[in-house]
């Protein structure tokens, strides 16, 4: 995982640099966060947590006592019904519900950011959960990022999965260190990869067969269905 993350850095850096030499204007900062390498997982700088492709984590919710759903009002104008329902059972006792939605809006502009240069890197930010809160984000706060919630759910993060669904998937990364093995119910293994050698910006793909246990990849981000 440090290995990942420490060369997650180095790609995200580089890009930074470049892009900031090409853009010109006061957002060219901006826009150089939003768009990723094609071979690095992280979508934003600012989103990716210290430890890159951890399991996803569940979606943030108050461990104490909420504001009940009559008294989630601003303190000026007013919440439309879709941030209500976001906000419902989500803000602590004492806490400005203004603030706790700007929280979903900022998960909105980020998805909406990385998915505006790379839809791959979008969805697997929200797959690993790198932007936090991402999936009541789209489903309230802005649902026309939907279809990067629709391809993430049928998706799951580099790392041991039992009993996957078989089937060929592709994963969100172009990294030549990306690899992969699926083994049987008694330890057999029953397919992994690379099969050939890949050069960065190939397209990687991975077979999961029938009866699989457990599949397990490494330096892969996340695999969607291909």
């Amino acid at each position: 995982m440090y290995r990942r993350s420490a060369a997650a850095a180095v790609l995200l850096t580089a890009a930074l640099t470049l892009t900031a030499c090409s853009s010109g204007g006061k957002d060219s900062g901006a826009e150089a966060k939003a768009k990723p390498p094609a071979s690095s997982p992280a979508p934003d700088p600012a989103d990716t947590p210290a430890e890159a492709g951890q399991a996803p984590a569940p979606e943030a919710q108050p461990s104490g006592p909420v504001l009940p759903d009559p008294q989630l009002t601003p303190k000026t104008g007013s919440f439309t019904p879709q941030e209500k329902k976001y906000l419902s059972g989500r803000v602590p006792e004492k806490m400005d519900p203004a603030a706790v939605l700007q929280t979903g809006q900022e998960a909105c502009q980020r998805v909406a950011r990385t998915a505006k240069r790379d839809k791959d890197a979008a969805t697997g930010a929200v797959i690993t959960g790198e932007i936090t809160g991402a999936k009541d984000a789209i489903t309230h706060l802005c649902p026309e990022q939907k279809p990067i919630l629709a391809a993430a759910e049928k998706g799951f993060p580099e790392g041991p999965r039992t009993s996957p669904a078989a089937g060929t998937y592709r994963a969100l990364t172009q990294a030549a260190d990306c690899t992969w093995e699926a083994k049987g119910k008694d330890g057999t293994p029953l397919s992994s990869g690379p099969e050939k050698p890949v050069k960065a910006g190939d397209r990687i793909t991975a077979t999961i067969p029938a009866g699989t246990a457990e599949f397990n990849s490494s330096g892969c981000y996340a695999w969607i269905p291909a």
